[in-house]
Parts: C-alpha cells; structure tokens; sequence
C-alpha cells in the first residue's frame, strides 16, 4: 500500500506557528507573493490588526516568522518592511540554492527510501497537472521530501527560506510550455537516480536542475 502523502506544511523543518497565527502568515505571505503588498512597503501592526480583526500579539509573531522565511525585514527601530526585489538578489538566490540543495541531496541519498522517493513521485504527478499559483507549494514539498531524509537541520531550514524567497520571483514569471516539460523532465531523471542511489548524479542533476532555472529566469527581471 502506498503511503499517503505528507501534507506540505509536514515537509518543512522550521517550526512551524499555529492557529491565528499560522492563518495571519499564510495571508500575508500570499499578498506578499501576488504583490498586492508591494516591495518596500511598511507593515503597520495597528493597522493588520484592524484589518485582520486580531490584536497585535499574533501580528508581531506573524511578522517574525515572515522575517525567518526572508519575506521582511526588520530595521533597528523595529519597523518592519516587506523585502525589496531586484535582479541581483535573484541571482544570489538561485546561487545559493544550487550549493545548499546539492549538498542536502549528496547527504540524504544513503537515508532515502524507496518510500520517500515514491512519495516524491507522486507529489511530481500533482505538479505536472497544478496551474502556476500551485507551482511553489508542491515544488518545495517534492525537493524537501527528497532532502528531508538527510537529517540535517539546520542546512534544510536554510533551503527552505531560500525557497521562500525564490517563490516570490517565480510567481512573477507565466513559465512557458518548454519550460515547463523541461523542468518535470528534470524532476523525473533526479527521481530515477535517486532510485539508483546515485549519488554523484543525484547531485549533478540538482545542480543543473537550478542553475538552467536561473538563466532562464533572470531575463524577467
């Protein structure tokens, strides 16, 4: 019998918030994302609050945790402002994530199982039939879902923000045809030498995988 799959909140290793607050960080991380909260722009706790119909208490936890995830950034005076965008900050976060994923793969191969490469198989099913707004959410659980078995916390919560911040490019950009068959091919061929327990592949294909996403990318911005 198959396992059933995770649900996507199950894959991430930064502890996650509950509650009023989980419901406050997945708002507004979503109008970050849109851009119906534009970059640069102040996030008021009074006026969240209000909008919200909450006090200020699970705002500012909300805000924090945004900030964990790379979505704000808090100035000394603890005025908080949603992260500005800009090409650059894209490239270095596509450069980043080509060394950390590599190395989270290299260390998960010889914890994965057979089971967790099933999963990631049928998350990709959910990919290769999901519209764009769905694209982030199940391409990190399918990544995570392969890293995850690594053990290595503190590396994992590093690639998650950094999927977070590369989630609020991404959804800028309507991803054409080819490139979309060309990153499910690569999704595909990663998911058969992780069957292999190849390493060197395994990690070669991460490598690609990201760095083909950034050049093709990068031109948008």
């Amino acid at each position: 019998m198959k396992a059933p799959i995770r649900e996507l909140a199950d894959l991430a290793p930064l502890p996650l918030p509950r509650g009023r607050v989980a419901d406050l960080v997945e708002d507004l991380r979503a109008e970050i994302v849109t851009g119906a909260i534009a970059p640069g722009t102040t996030l008021v706790q009074e006026d969240l609050a209000s909008r919200f119909g909450v006090s200020r208490m699970p705002v500012r936890e909300a805000i924090k945790h945004l900030q964990m995830l790379g979505f704000v950034t808090i100035e000394d005076n603890k005025r908080a402002h949603v992260a500005s965008l800009s090409r650059a900050d894209f490239v270095e976060i596509y450069d980043m994530r080509e060394a950390a994923e590599a190395l989270a793969m290299r260390s998960a191969i010889a914890h994965l199982t057979n089971a967790h490469i099933e999963e990631a198989a049928e998350i990709q099913d959910r990919i290769e039939g999901v519209d764009p707004k769905g694209f982030g959410a199940l391409n990190m659980a399918f990544h995570m879902g392969l890293y995850r078995p690594s053990g290595r916390t503190r590396l994992l919560t590093h690639v998650e923000m950094l999927f977070n911040a590369a989630d609020r490019y991404v959804s800028m950009v309507s991803a054409g045809p080819e490139l979309k068959a060309k990153a499910n091919a690569e999704h595909r061929a990663l998911l058969e030498h992780c069957l292999a327990r190849d390493t060197d592949a395994a990690e070669a294909c991460v490598r690609t995988h990201i760095a083909d996403a950034r050049d093709a990318l990068v031109q948008f911005f």
